[in-house]
């Protein structure tokens, strides 16, 4: 590639950076539902015509954002654990944990746009966005990571009440990941997902005006059921 077409390509990366620095104002001061490309145009002293170039539609526009912030939230988590001089899985999956919930309470716009429910018009295209899918699996890696750890330790435990063969055959792109850990994890997931997005989306502001001691409870629920060593019971791969 020669010097004219790499200038060309660093510009060109600066100026959808830029476009998307104030698609994010706007998600910041009105919520999703605010961002135009008609206003981006303008604010930027582009023409509609021009920015077309660099972002062929809206629906792209949401689904490039929606990527960069799974994978801020993932470096931030990443972060914290790596700070942490403890590296046992179990606090590691805390440590990301509460850093989880601080980055969404700190961006509760961001955080709606990536963990709330898509923008009508763009939904379609979450599951179609390569970039995106794997900005939001290597987000979630990051949580899977120390759970496999702890199933090659034989440290963790069982899921009661929950067919793995059924939930084996329900995610046949599991891939290599055991079965036993992609158990832990859903399930660990959907309570933590659960208490997070209730307070994220204010639904528990009518019964308590901190909901921080329910998001810690379930920490230690979750850790409580992990001992500390290996047991016959949890020992899946030897």
């Amino acid at each position: 590639m020669s010097d004219t077409s790499h200038r060309r390509e660093r510009q060109r990366e600066r100026t959808l950076t830029e476009i998307k620095d104030f698609a994010r104002a706007q998600l910041v001061a009105s919520g999703p539902a605010s961002i135009s490309l008609r206003a981006i145009a303008r604010d930027m002293g582009m023409t509609a015509a021009a920015l077309y170039r660099y972002v062929p539609a809206l629906d792209a526009l949401v689904i490039e954002l929606c990527t960069d912030l799974h994978n801020e939230v993932r470096i931030a988590c990443e972060a914290a654990r790596d700070a942490d001089p403890d590296t046992d899985p179990v606090r590691q999956l805390l440590v990301m944990a509460r850093e989880l919930r601080r980055w969404a309470l700190a961006h509760r716009p961001e955080a709606t746009l990536i963990f709330g429910p898509p923008l009508p018009g763009v939904e379609q295209f979450h599951q179609q966005c390569e970039d995106l899918q794997c900005a939001g699996a290597q987000f979630g890696q990051i949580f899977v990571q120390p759970m496999l750890e702890l199933w090659q330790a034989g440290r963790l435990p069982a899921v009661p009440h929950v067919d793995l063969d059924r939930l084996a055959g329900a995610l046949p792109a599991h891939g290599e990941l055991p079965i036993e850990v992609t158990a832990v994890f859903l399930t660990s997931w959907t309570r933590l997902y659960g208490i997070l997005a209730a307070e994220l989306f204010g639904q528990l502001s009518w019964a308590a005006t901190d909901t921080e001691p329910l998001f810690e409870a379930e920490l230690a629920s979750f850790a409580a059921q992990i001992p500390a060593t290996a047991t016959p019971a949890s020992r899946r791969n030897s």
